[in-house]
């Protein structure tokens, strides 16, 4: 879906105005291997933040809390 949603907007853009659309174009390729580094910081730190949750939670279910079990 957004895909297609992707598609139809550069479609308009390139009715409204062909050379911008083109330009997008060929632009599209070395903006996402320039947002490539950003992502991976993102899903490292991601992943970072799920590892210190984890740690800091490992007490309270060690001991029982959080969900409750039924029998």
């Amino acid at each position: 879906m957004k895909t297609l949603f992707a598609l139809g907007v550069w479609c308009l853009l390139f009715v409204l105005c062909w050379p911008l659309a083109l330009l997008a174009l060929v632009a599209w390729p070395f903006v996402w291997l320039f947002s490539l580094p950003f992502r991976l910081v993102g899903i490292t730190f991601s992943a970072l933040f799920a590892f210190l949750r984890a740690l800091f939670m490992l007490p309270a279910r060690v001991l029982g809390g959080g969900r409750v079990a039924t029998a």
